[in-house]
């Protein structure tokens, strides 16, 4: 049985409400404008959380198939996720799939901490290169985030 490692964490603190961060996460047309340009969100538990980031493209560099797990308004969204395509044997499959989990806080005036927990994370040379990629990744989806919230200029995040 494989050990399962560390986590993957990022945070983030972006001068706009608690309320503009959680729509910024849970609706399509406001996803796509941070993190990948074609979404399918259903903010339910069970909804789809689906990032497609090669326009029209259904078959590779997508979360196609990962579900809502867990929704608590404002303050924490979970969801499955799918590695890109070079770790796609590695973690995209059934039970590999991981975890990302994210909260948000509402810290000083209007600004607000958002956290990225991303697990399940196996041991192996071939998942520590996926947790390597996964930490440059979502330190690059915080950074996008932020810019497109405070300044209009998100630019996507994990394009081929």
């Amino acid at each position: 049985m494989e050990n399962i490692l560390a986590e993957v964490k990022q945070e983030i603190t972006v001068n706009v409400s608690v309320e503009l961060i959680w729509h910024a996460w849970t609706i399509s047309n406001r996803v796509a404008l941070w993190f990948a340009q074609e979404t399918n969100i259903e903010a339910k538990v069970g909804g789809a959380y689906e990032l497609y980031f090669i326009p029209g493209n259904r078959t590779g560099m997508n979360t196609k198939g990962c579900k809502v797990l867990k929704l608590d308004p404002f303050q924490k969204l979970v969801f499955d996720w799918k590695g890109p395509d070079q770790f796609s044997s590695l973690m995209n499959e059934g039970e590999t799939l991981t975890i990302v989990s994210v909260n948000f806080e509402k810290v000083e005036g209007n600004m607000t901490k958002v956290t990225v927990r991303h697990t399940g994370f196996k041991n192996g040379d071939a998942w520590t290169d996926a947790i390597k990629w996964h930490e440059m990744a979502w330190s690059g989806v915080l950074t996008s985030l932020k810019n497109a919230l405070e300044t209009g200029k998100g630019e996507l995040c994990c394009q081929p």
